[in-house]
């Protein structure tokens, strides 16, 4: 099974040239690290039609496994990644962005401010991360070793392929 991904980094002065993105290279660091296949990745302004326009092409004509963000999650009048990113799913997961929080809340009380959101759009998983590095890779350490086990129920692919182990030593089947 291929674990494909697109990254999408969203900021204004990263687009311009005027800021070096952090953030997405971190995220297909871990993604890689994790067996995930990067492929496609991108700085585009916080501009509502631009992410959702990124977000349709990374889902319905790449057609990757994973869609991750970067940016656009706080409380700025251009942040608006979770609203674009809920225009074009079909169904909300919201555990991910839940977790992510969670973590964000052990470290900081600041984490309760992140407005990330995740959801499916066909056979694509996406989620939002925030735009620092630092805080993007700790909210997607906290989700990254459910992702590819949610991608192999979303795809239709067997869980017991062996490349995802339970702790507990036994196999998970799961029908359909």
């Amino acid at each position: 099974m291929n674990y494909t991904a697109a990254v999408i980094t969203m900021s204004d002065k990263g687009a311009q040239g005027l800021r070096k993105d952090t953030s997405g290279p971190a995220i297909c660091e871990m993604l890689r690290a994790d067996g995930w296949e990067v492929v496609y990745t991108t700085v585009i302004p916080d501009d509502f039609e631009t992410i959702r326009q990124e977000l349709i092409h990374c889902s319905d004509e790449l057609g990757v496994c994973l869609v991750a963000t970067t940016g656009g999650t706080g409380f700025s009048k251009r942040d608006v990644t979770p609203e674009a990113t809920r225009a074009v799913i079909e169904r909300e997961t919201p555990g991910i962005p839940e977790a992510m929080r969670a973590k964000s809340l052990q470290i900081t009380p600041r984490g309760c401010l992140s407005r990330e959101a995740a959801g499916i759009r066909g056979d694509t998983l996406m989620l939002n991360c925030p735009g620092s590095e630092k805080a993007a890779r700790e909210c997607l350490g906290a989700v990254l070793p459910a992702l590819r086990h949610g991608v192999e129920i979303l795809r239709g692919w067997s869980s017991d392929c062996g490349e995802h182990h339970h702790h507990d030593g036994m196999e998970e089947k799961h029908n359909g």
